[in-house]
């Protein structure tokens, strides 16, 4: 089935779940069914607006839904402006970070100003410090939404202790005011490269290799709000792409890489 170009302006995305009478919610429900994904009502949204761009699953999962070919439904995407960092360049940059010391502290002082959204990607964190402000913010702010991408499986145990003791402070099943708040996925190791950031809605921290090492990341950039923005949206996008890890037992059969 194709769908007509209307007026208004509405993409082709949208156009697709209007004609089909549903609503953001039933929409993102649908794809979750056929992805197995974490999509909601805001990210259809920004998909729909071409805020964001739908990720490779997501994209095919959306086909399916609406019976479309994905150049017609993501046209408005696909020519869409460049992102944050394409055209600010280094003005989103606040700090450059140099040395590990100087690293984490920003890193968890992301964490402990989050107050909406908490984004955290890559599978080898082991920062005591860090991993305690992340459980921290979970602990005391149910409203804030935490999504946690790994990039295949934890490269370290205390990893794998922290994402067990996220999943006994939170049940990712349950909702606070309608509202799932956390989600834990896996990108497969060979479905895309590893990234490394935390972010929320006001700053950011992006980790970068090492100096020093092939698998160290001691220096890092601290960004300001637009950019911090942007990687939350590409956090959400790659979570709900994701392979679910969301109980204590799915968490335990992961493998520890230590490399």
């Amino acid at each position: 089935m194709s769908v007509a170009v209307g007026s208004g302006g509405d993409s082709a995305l949208k156009r697709a779940r209007l004609v089909r009478n549903m609503t953001l919610e039933e929409a993102a429900d649908a794809l979750n069914v056929i992805t197995g994904g974490a999509a909601d009502a805001s990210l259809m949204s920004a998909w729909e607006s071409g805020r964001r761009r739908t990720g490779k699953r997501n994209r095919a999962g959306l086909c399916q839904l609406y019976r479309e070919r994905p150049e017609v439904l993501f046209a408005h995407q696909d020519g869409a402006a460049t992102s944050v960092l394409e055209t600010s360049g280094t003005a989103v940059v606040v700090k450059v970070l140099t040395r590990w010391t100087d690293l984490v502290e920003p890193m968890a002082d992301v964490v402990a100003q989050a107050r909406e959204q908490l984004v955290v990607t890559g599978s080898r964190s082991r920062e005591k410090a860090y991993l305690a402000a992340i459980e921290t913010a979970v602990a005391q702010r149910p409203d804030l939404v935490h999504y946690r991408v790994l990039y295949g499986p934890p490269r370290h145990q205390a990893l794998v202790d922290h994402l067990e003791r996220l999943l006994e402070l939170r049940d990712p099943s349950a909702r606070f005011n309608g509202v799932k708040t956390l989600h834990i996925g896996l990108v497969e190791a060979d479905v895309a490269l590893e990234r490394f950031f935390v972010a929320s809605e006001t700053a950011a921290v992006v980790p970068l290799p090492s100096f020093h090492g092939a698998n160290g990341f001691d220096c890092g950039v601290l960004l300001s709000r637009e950019a911090a923005v942007g990687l939350v949206h590409h956090g959400r996008e790659a979570c709900a792409s994701a392979r679910p890890v969301e109980t204590i037992a799915a968490v335990r059969m992961l493998p520890v890489r230590h490399n």
